[in-house]
């Protein structure tokens, strides 16, 4: 894919998903952190269920603590795998505390120490709490970029520097997001919308 290409590519999901931003719904740093943790392998729309009641009363790193890894547990059960996310949530919530006085870390590095962060969540918190240029390469990410030809690599890794050398920083964060609502409106993994998307031209997959 060419330059020009990768251009009109952008312009287009830009057209289509300019105003889309992240699909979990947070007000704090440390909610985002918490919910981007909980949405492994789970929808967005399941993990805002789930927290619109356990921040009511819990989004703090005290109160979570407070609560206890059972009762956490019961609370984000329908979420998938409570078991282990309920014991790094709470791991993490410790070391907020003990390391950096309760408040989420704005680096990369730090944030992947973290019990239950990867890149991808890591990038995610930097991205959408901190407006750090970033690009957090989910399924949805992963799938589209190969399929139009925006990136071609073989892992999660290799996909993130893709995107990171063809898409201009400054829209790095955007980009996300734009990748990530094609990826569920119309790019979807089985059975694709091609005959009405609008990068059918420029597609790799579609060609």
């Amino acid at each position: 894919m060419t330059k020009k290409d990768r251009e009109q590519v952008l312009a287009t999901l830009e057209s289509l998903y300019g105003q889309e931003k992240c699909g979990l719904t947070f007000s704090t740093p440390f909610e985002l952190l918490i919910a981007t943790i909980l949405s492994a392998q789970c929808t967005d729309v399941r993990v805002n269920i789930v927290t619109k009641d356990l921040f009511r009363d819990c989004n703090t790193p005290e109160a979570i603590l407070a609560l206890g890894e059972k009762e956490l547990q019961e609370k984000i059960k329908s979420c998938g795998l409570s078991k282990t996310k309920a014991r790094n949530i709470m791991l993490t919530c410790d070391r907020l505390l003990s390391e950096y006085d309760g408040a989420v870390p704005k680096s990369m590095d730090e944030l992947m120490t973290l019990p239950g962060v990867g890149r991808k969540t890591a990038n995610v918190v930097i991205s959408n709490a901190f407006d750090i240029p970033a690009i957090a390469v989910d399924t949805h990410v992963f799938r589209v970029s190969k399929r139009i030809g925006m990136a071609k690599g073989a892992t999660v890794l290799a996909v993130e520097k893709e995107l990171m050398k063809n898409i201009p920083r400054e829209k790095w964060s955007q980009a996300h997001h734009w990748l990530i609502w094609h990826g569920r409106r119309c790019c979807t993994a089985r059975n694709p919308k091609c005959g009405e998307c609008q990068l059918q031209e420029l597609c790799d997959y579609s060609k």
